[in-house]
């Protein structure tokens, strides 16, 4: 389960790299505050990725994509991205669950 969750959180800090010129170009949002936001949900992203293998990794990564889901209130577009990216998430959780029940029987 943790590699899948794991590429999952690698495609979406690159996703969430390619909006930033989105949020400055369609949403107006300031370039400063558009590549410093970015840029932390990027590294974070990444830097989740590798906690996965911990008791409190999932749970935060969890977390994550509630905020990235919230930043719809700022650029509507991330409505889109946060909801495809908490699906993945959940039918990672759900598929990696299942396979681990499989193995233990």
């Amino acid at each position: 389960m943790r590699r899948l969750l794991a590429t999952i959180l690698g495609c979406e800090a690159l996703i969430l790299a390619l909006a930033i010129p989105v949020a400055i170009s369609v949403a107006k949002v300031d370039a400063a505050t558009a590549g410093i936001t970015g840029a932390v949900l990027v590294v974070l992203a990444l830097l989740l990725a590798g906690t996965l293998g911990r008791s409190w990794g999932v749970p935060v990564a969890t977390a994550f994509q509630v905020l990235v889901l919230a930043l719809g209130f700022f650029v509507p577009t991330m409505f889109i991205l946060g909801f495809i990216f908490s699906a993945l998430w959940a039918y990672g959780i759900w598929l990696g669950l299942k396979v681990e029940g499989r193995q233990n029987h």
